[in-house]
């Protein structure tokens, strides 16, 4: 007798700056999924929030994105008649899906905010839904880019110095905070939102009439931003992935390098100029400097308490030579030339292959929390 194929929800789209990425990922992530072992469930989720089933001849679709298909059912709370509707959604009753209304895992191929800021996470595990990646708290502490330094500096890890602006005190303390940036970082530097990702409001500011403008626009997608020294640096990346053997130390990809021809890796270069940046995967580094950078993706992989995967993007500094952690992403971008699975591809692991085994980590997660015991009883 035949195993059953395991039914995985594919979520994508979402409330996020980064939702046009998105598609593309689930694009990606719905071809090479393993059609002998898994059912695939799309649900396109609108800009609006709105959950939307896509419809079964989407798993035939062969563009570079998904599309959210907002006609089709939703997947919604049923309203109680005697209160207003929670708009929250309904993970108990999934009527009008494929393979007999259910799903046994959720693989989120969601980027930016309520996708991989650990509200989504939360969301599931409110649910009791196994999901592919990160849980909450990674998740959340990951995607603030302050709160990822704090906890990555006092684990002993390199960060790139940094200021944290906060809306309110921008709006009160404006010239006393452009003074201090002047003082402490000088120009350039950079002025990123705390919590985006794909290069979404991040400027590099060449001189001190930019700052305002820049800080205003990173403002728009945060309610605080980041003042970063800017570094002569390489840009290093490394795909990071829990170990099937539970307790054991996670998988690191060799290293690549993004060399962007724009004047940094950029929304634009990143999605919108197929000539805005050239990977070199393996990155050319000494045997050292690899096994350098190796070991500080699993450190900071371990320090914020990953599960599943993350991309950990790195700094090699030209005149020092020194490593500083950038950023990690716990829900990294998996389109067709995404750096995460193309450097596990040279690794040894292909992309239909690291699917399968994210799907299996999450469901072995799963698994061990189910047996924690939620009551209390004396005797």
């Amino acid at each position: 007798m035949t195993n059953p194929k395991i039914r995985v929800a594919v979520l994508y789209g979402g409330r996020s700056g980064e939702h046009e990425v998105s598609l593309q990922s689930a694009a990606s992530i719905i071809r090479y999924l393993d059609k002998a072992k898994f059912d695939i469930i799309p649900i396109g989720i609108d800009k609006t929030g709105r959950w939307h089933i896509a419809p079964p001849e989407a798993l035939a679709l062969t563009g570079k994105s998904m599309q959210i298909y907002s006609s089709r059912p939703e997947v919604v709370l049923p309203s109680n008649p005697d209160a207003l509707s929670t708009g929250l959604v309904n993970l108990a009753d999934r009527s009008g899906m494929p393979s007999g209304g259910q799903f046994d895992v959720v693989l989120p191929a969601m980027h930016g905010t309520f996708g991989e800021d650990g509200a989504m996470q939360g969301l599931l595990e409110l649910a009791d839904v196994p999901y592919v990646g990160c849980g909450v708290l990674a998740s959340a502490v990951g995607m603030d880019k302050d709160m990822a330094k704090r906890v990555l500096r006092d684990a002993g890890l390199p960060v790139v110095p940094w200021l944290c602006i906060r809306s309110g005190a921008w709006a009160a303390q404006q010239a006393q905070l452009e003074q201090r940036v002047a003082v402490d970082f000088g120009f350039p530097c950079f002025v990123k939102p705390a919590n985006a990702g794909s290069s979404v409001g991040v400027h590099k500011v060449h001189q001190a009439d930019e700052l305002v403008a820049a800080v205003n626009d990173a403002l728009r997608y945060d309610t605080k931003v980041l003042v970063e020294l800017a570094v002569i640096a390489r840009e290093i990346e490394l795909s990071v992935l829990e170990n099937i053997q539970f307790g054991a130390e996670p998988l690191v990809s060799v290293a690549g390098e993004v060399v962007a021809t724009h004047e940094f890796y950029s929304y634009e270069a990143k999605y919108l100029d197929e000539n805005g940046a050239s990977l070199h995967i393996p990155a050319q580094l000494s045997s050292q400097q690899m096994g350098a950078a190796q070991n500080m993706a699993r450190r900071v992989f371990s320090a914020l308490e990953c599960e599943g995967l993350a991309r950990v993007d790195l700094f090699l500094e030209k005149s020092s030579g020194e490593f500083y952690v950038n950023e990690i992403n716990t829900l990294p971008g998996f389109t067709s030339i995404s750096m995460y699975p193309k450097m596990w591809e040279a690794s040894g692991i292909q992309y239909s292959e690291l699917l399968t085994r994210l799907i299996d980590l999450a469901l072995a997660r799963h698994q061990r929390k189910s047996k924690l015991l939620r009551d209390f009883k004396i005797g």
